[in-house]
């Protein structure tokens, strides 16, 4: 062969052009072969069961109405999903939680409570009779279910005239005076459970104005006080699981109607409290175990009337499909 031809082929410009050449075949058949690795890991991944997914994030476009929201583990004590956790918002009648958490050991179970014309002062006719008597517990647990402003009114007299002299029926101190003295005793009592955003002015919630709420509280702060009433007095929530229960005073019988219209749609439910006012809107707290012993907490806040029952339910379809997940 003509030596000219090797001179010609490994002459320094052919040089280069197929070094080149090769680095370029090089980098194609290491792209294929990566290709093919990657191909091959997925396809084994698959066969052996052992594909990683992609975390779904179940609380993704729910479209919430509530501004408040939180979403709490009791048993593992974490978040599982909020929303504006910390803001405080106007509580309306979640505030006869704190009401019957306070009245908790100031009154006895059997105690009579004796309705009065004052009880009955709030707005919303909850039909209570004046003159009639009610054992405590009932009068709680139906204050609840119904969110009767009256009975939540008469409790809190009742309550703070028990550690006052004379007598309550006797007492030179009015009803009136007698619940503004419970009132902070509510406050004092959410300081030392740690609720930081709430602040109380009534035992019922009712707006004191069209741009003044009657207690205010975070989402947060709702479920940590939920919790704190199912851990420490679980009796004084049972009520509220309930569709409806019968009640009979010394003069009437009442049929309490639970104003958590969903309450037979939640799975599990361990207690719920509902809340209205034209300025804080729909307010919802809802306990309930999501299987094996596993209780969630959520608070929503700032909702709508019917839009809080519709939070509630998405909130939870989306917590248990996240639960095997945590």
């Amino acid at each position: 062969m003509n030596p000219d031809y090797f001179k010609k082929v490994f002459g320094i410009e052919n040089r280069t052009k197929y070094f080149v050449h090769v680095l370029v075949y090089l980098l194609v058949i290491s792209v294929a072969i990566f290709a093919l690795f990657i191909i091959g890991t997925a396809s084994l991944n698959k066969k052996g069961g052992v594909a990683v997914k992609e975390k779904i994030n179940y609380f993704e476009n729910l479209n919430l109405e509530g501004k408040g929201i939180m979403v709490f583990d009791v048993i593992n004590n974490r978040e599982i999903f909020s929303q504006n956790p910390d803001m405080p918002l106007p509580l309306a009648s979640l505030t006869k939680i704190m009401t019957v958490v306070t009245t908790n050991g100031k009154l006895d179970n059997n105690q009579k409570i004796k309705i009065t014309k004052e009880d009955l002062g709030p707005e919303g006719d909850s039909k209570l009779v004046v003159g009639d008597s009610w054992r405590a517990s009932d009068l709680r647990d139906f204050t609840l279910i119904t969110s009767s402003n009256d009975g939540a009114f008469a409790l809190a007299a009742v309550a703070k005239s028990e550690q006052t002299a004379p007598p309550y029926n006797n007492a030179s101190t009015s009803p009136e005076e007698l619940k503004n003295q419970f009132v902070e005793e509510m406050n004092e009592t959410a300081s030392q459970i740690g609720l930081s955003n709430s602040k109380f002015f009534n035992e019922h919630g009712l707006d004191r104005a069209t741009n003044m709420g009657g207690a205010y509280g975070s989402a947060r702060d709702m479920a940590t006080l939920f919790e704190y009433a199912l851990k420490n007095y679980p009796e004084i929530l049972e009520a509220t699981r309930y569709k409806s229960i019968e009640f009979n005073s010394d003069k009437e019988t009442y049929v309490g109607e639970n104003t958590n219209t969903v309450v037979d749609k939640i799975p599990n439910l361990i207690a719920s409290k509902t809340g209205y006012t034209d300025l804080a809107g729909g307010n919802l707290v809802i306990a309930f175990d999501a299987g094996l012993n596993r209780p969630i907490i959520i608070s929503i806040l700032g909702s709508t009337a019917e839009g809080r029952f519709a939070d509630a339910l998405k909130l939870i379809g989306a917590t248990i499909k996240e639960l095997p997940n945590l």
